[in-house]
């Protein structure tokens, strides 16, 4: 492992914080910012394409103050904590990587599920090109968006 990609590895552990962070204070632009202009997100709300649809999928109110789809009642409390993580650089300016997460709220433990990230150094700076969030287990009360194929 060179000088190198052990700070890329500390940038993109930084990028995911970021992430985490923002997204428990229900700052979505701030978290949008961790994404390419053109990014992707994939999660149980759906697909968003780019960070202006990033900002409204991730925003648990309409502009008007209505629950977005899929929401029952707002979190009065939520960390996401990051778990293992595993980071593959396919070259010096692209990697992809697999994090678990565990999310705690009012509730407790109240889901878990894994990203699955690619990333892109673009002027100098990683950012997330494509993450799916993965959902694998939800707790009975949780807070985690329903698919809305179900």
């Amino acid at each position: 492992m060179t000088l190198q990609e052990l700070l890329d590895r500390e940038e993109i552990r930084v990028l995911q914080n970021a992430y985490n962070i923002a997204g428990d204070r229900g700052r979505a632009e701030d978290l949008s910012k961790v994404f390419a202009e053109d990014g992707v997100l994939q999660s149980r709300a759906g697909e968003s394409n780019g960070r202006e649809a990033i900002v409204a999928q991730l925003s648990r109110r309409t502009r008007d103050g209505a629950l977005r789809e899929g929401i029952d009642r707002p979190m009065e409390f939520v960390r996401h904590n990051l778990t293992t993580s595993e980071v593959t650089f396919d070259s010096a300016t692209e990697a992809r990587g697999r994090t678990y997460f565990i999310v705690y709220s009012e509730i407790g433990p109240d889901h878990q599920g894994v990203y699955v990230d690619r990333y892109r150094k673009i002027d100098g700076a990683w950012k997330i090109t494509h993450r799916q969030a993965r959902i694998d287990w939800v707790a009975e009360g949780g807070h985690s968006i329903k698919s809305r194929k179900s």
